[in-house]
């Protein structure tokens, strides 16, 4: 069995600096990648003004770089073995803020979405690379530590994102959203020179994966199916699903590609994704909670601003700050979970911050067009709070039994799943709002009828404050208008309860899945025997 990485230092290697330094080194250009996919949500209108095109053109924004984010994601551990860790993560630095300072740039949209394009494939990288250093650098019993700081940046960054966004928006322009990426950039360059290195498995690695032959098919099948996969979750609602060509084409083509490559992969000797990980069963358990867990978390952190502007009459920066305090608790907490990481089993860790969501989802079922902002804001903090008790240990529960050879591919795989959950819970719940929304105005407006007493007596009223201002059949005109407006809303209200209601249940569910993960020692967040 090869040594663990506790057992490579104990024999002479250590990564030359203090762990910690080198934790918050890596942090850097991570907690910017995150935050860069969240933060030019709110700025698409002024960008789409900017450059003379069409909102639902601008959009392409967003997709195209959570496609080339997609893409690189499951094969940046390749590219690590290959290339070397260390160059590998520099490079993806230099290109993300390289990129960044030409979308500040760009002249016209299709030049926006080409840097942009670029910028996801530098920024792809940039997570799992950070997580297999830190898995590498730390030993086994402050593991839980060193990966409750990358849940900072992971967790806190989509939260502070769209604040920041509308912010240097509305004072200054929409490109300095990409320029303030630049100074940190250059500074996360600087300090990933000096400060990291490559551990002596990784040079074993490399030397192994330059004389292997690349799996030039296993690199086409999984790029195009990702890529694809990551247009029909950002577009399918938008063009009505599979009432659109486009969509239906695109959802054959992903499926069809990632079948292929599952059954292709599982069957080489080198792979491009070691799929075979997932006979562990606690690294499969680890993927399915991630993938569920950001669906849950990045749903709810579309849904609350956009009823708190579209149905409460928020502003964009009002609505976002929302969002701040629920980073902020996620601050709080995740020191404890690091060092409650590194002393309790890993599953009773992730059961209570699950039932901690869960209640929290549910408690955001009785949403009212009363409600203030106080109490809004009080439910996103419970939600992040538990949050904090899913994401550290979740991570260090995926390295359960894994070589230190395999840090890489295990980090890819988990951000993987983090990204498709993000990506499959904003689509989600989107659609969802829109059908559920449908199905209760429907069902209201059947109760609706001429001879309802309710709707006579409110509609009396109405009628009567409106004809001091107007004429008798102005007045009933802008009744019957305002009458509808009400139903919209209630039924709008109803639909985010809905919604609220599944994504608590599905939290839930989800501990059932802690039951097939091996049972980790305490101490052995990852990579041990």
């Amino acid at each position: 069995m090869p040594q663990a990485p506790d057992d490579i230092a104990a024999h002479g290697w250590h990564p030359g600096h203090n762990p910690w330094a080198v934790a918050l080194t890596v942090t850097i250009a991570t907690f910017m990648e995150v935050m860069d996919i969240s933060i030019a949500n709110v700025a698409l209108p002024h960008i789409a003004g900017g450059l003379s095109a069409g909102v639902d053109e601008s959009t392409w924004i967003l997709t195209s770089y959570l496609v080339s984010n997609a893409i690189v994601l499951p094969i940046s551990a390749w590219l690590s073995d290959r290339f070397g860790r260390k160059r590998f993560y520099m490079s993806c630095v230099a290109l993300f803020t390289a990129s960044s300072f030409l979308c500040g740039l760009a002249p016209s949209l299709g030049a926006l979405i080409f840097f942009r394009v670029l910028q996801g494939l530098g920024g792809g990288g940039l997570g799992p690379s950070e997580q297999a250093i830190l898995a590498d650098t730390f030993p086994a019993a402050k593991r839980g530590m060193a990966f409750a700081v990358y849940g900072m940046a992971v967790v806190l960054a989509p939260a502070i994102g769209p604040t920041l966004g509308g912010w240097i928006t509305d004072q200054y322009s929409w490109r300095w959203i990409f320029f303030i990426n630049v100074p940190f950039g250059i500074l996360s360059l600087s300090l990933v020179s000096f400060m990291i290195s490559d551990p002596p498995h990784m040079r074993k690695a490399r030397e192994e994966a330059q004389r292997s032959p690349i799996d030039f098919t296993g690199l086409v099948l999984v790029a195009t199916g990702l890529g694809a996969l990551q247009v029909v979750l950002d577009k399918g609602q938008r063009d009505d699903w599979f009432a659109s060509p486009f969509i239906t084409w695109f959802t054959i083509f992903s499926v069809s590609a990632l079948v292929v490559f599952v059954i292709w992969e599982w069957r080489q000797k080198h792979p491009i994704v070691h799929l075979r990980l997932y006979k562990n069963s606690s690294f499969a358990v680890a993927n399915l909670l991630m993938l569920l867990a950001f669906s849950s978390l990045l749903g709810a952190t579309l849904l609350i601003p956009q009823f708190a502007q579209i149905s409460l009459g928020y502003t964009a920066e009002k609505a976002g700050e929302l969002l701040s305090p629920g980073g902020f608790a996620i601050l709080a907490f995740m020191p404890l979970v690091g060092f409650l990481s590194s002393r309790v089993d890993a599953r009773y860790i992730i059961a209570f911050g699950l039932l901690v969501v869960s209640f929290a989802l549910f408690r955001m079922t009785n949403l009212t067009l009363g409600i203030d902002y106080k109490t809004l804001m009080m439910w996103r903090v419970y939600q992040a709070a538990g949050m904090a008790f899913i994401f550290v240990p979740v991570n260090t529960l995926a390295y359960t039994d894994m070589r230190p050879e395999s840090s890489n591919q295990v980090a890819a795989m988990t951000n993987l799943a983090r990204n498709i959950g993000g990506s499959v819970g904003i689509s989600a719940v989107t659609t969802l709002l829109a059908r559920r929304t449908q199905i209760h105005q429907d069902y209201l407006s059947h109760h609706m009828f001429q001879y309802n007493p309710r709707l006579q007596q409110l509609l009396s009223e109405m009628t009567n404050r409106a004809a001091t201002r107007a004429g008798s059949a102005q007045a009933l005109r802008q009744s019957y208008a305002r009458l509808y407006f009400l139903l919209q809303q209630q039924a709008s209200v109803l639909a985010y309860i809905d919604i609220f209601w599944i994504l608590g249940i599905i939290t839930m569910s989800a501990i059932v899945l802690l039951f097939f993960a091996k049972k980790p020692k305490p101490g052995q967040a990852a990579m041990g025997h």
